[in-house]
């Protein structure tokens, strides 16, 4: 009888440890915090979605905020409260988004997400909004986007989707591969009309040679003219890789090196240097922000807005999720 009973205490622990193990042994390797930066996280599991999120502020301290009140936060810094309510709507469902699958990645201690756009996504408490000058009513505004599209996100296959977005594509998005090296079938190149008279849809910059020199690190031979040589294009009309001054380069390399607006740019020599055009503004994946101001005013509601730059995605509840 001793005997038995010990066998079934056993099987019991057995039972019950089985699934702590299994989880252990299947959980995913945290990506390096370099590597998180640079594009979407290839690894991070579906989250625990809840209406509670720690945010990282700028002093370093770790505060839990309700979702909703932090959406507003992030619509005051990331879209002007001028964009039409659609727009504004599509900005808080993509930012609702991002956030829940940021959180729990690991790039901050407790899961955090942190109010810097070159991580996360940008943040700003309305006191510090209000001090900046800014008005109530934009708080009214952007809580409105808010309110409307409570507990929406996109999904593909049931799972969060990457919800990249950024300022201007200039005309056309770019898909994920060609800036991260990683194919999402939501995240490919799409028209994005409108855009023309939205700030940075073009702009222009001039360098000399001394300013190259610098800027790439090498000293630069020849006339301008002779410097622009091959370049090979992207789906989303941006420069994937181009033969510039003796060495090839890839797009994102020379955006970052040059600190240009984007990848879809042209060069042309001048006497002193090269004049660069860029079109649009930012990694150009995803949501354009000023598409969708194009695409409010044409009457389009943010379902539209959000399924053409997202295609093949849902709009679902959170609570439907995971």
């Amino acid at each position: 009888m001793k005997e038995k009973c010990l066998q079934v205490l056993y099987a019991v622990l057995v039972g019950a440890m089985l699934p702590i193990l299994v989880v252990q042994l299947c959980k995913p390797p945290i990506q390096p915090l370099e590597l998180q930066q640079t594009k979407p996280s290839e690894t991070a599991t579906q989250p625990a979605l809840n209406k509670k999120i720690q945010v990282l502020l700028p002093t370093e301290e770790t505060v839990t905020m309700d979702l909703q009140d932090y959406l507003v936060g992030v619509i005051l810094a990331e879209m002007p409260t001028s964009y039409a309510l659609p727009a504004l709507q599509s900005q808080a469902i993509v930012a609702r988004t991002y956030a829940l699958k940021r959180q729990g990645e690991g790039r901050h201690p407790g899961g955090a997400i942190c109010t810097d756009s070159e991580c996360c996504q940008a943040y700003v408490a309305e006191n510090t909004y209000l001090d900046g000058l800014g008005f109530p009513q934009d708080i009214e505004i952007a809580a409105e986007a808010v309110k409307t599209t409570k507990d929406l996100v996109l999904t593909y296959g049931g799972a969060l989707i990457e919800a990249t977005y950024f300022h201007c594509s200039g005309g056309r998005t770019e898909e994920a591969v060609a800036v991260w090296g990683v194919d999402y079938p939501y995240l490919q190149s799409v028209d994005s009309p409108g855009e023309e008279e939205m700030e940075h849809y073009q702009d222009t910059v001039a360098f000399t040679k001394e300013e190259l020199e610098k800027l790439l690190g090498r000293e630069l031979s020849g006339t301008p003219k002779s410097w622009i040589g091959w370049t090979t294009y992207t789906t989303g009309g941006g420069v994937d890789r181009m033969y510039f001054a003796g060495k090839a380069y890839e797009g994102v390399q020379l955006r970052k090196l040059l600190k240009l607006y984007s990848t879809a740019f042209t060069m042309e020599a001048t006497q002193s240097g090269i004049q660069v055009t860029t079109l649009g503004k930012g990694h150009r994946v995803g949501m354009s922000q000023s598409g969708a101001q194009a695409m409010a005013l044409q009457g389009k509601q943010y379902e539209q807005i959000l399924l053409h730059y997202y295609p093949g995605t849902r709009i679902d509840k959170m609570e439907d999720v995971g």
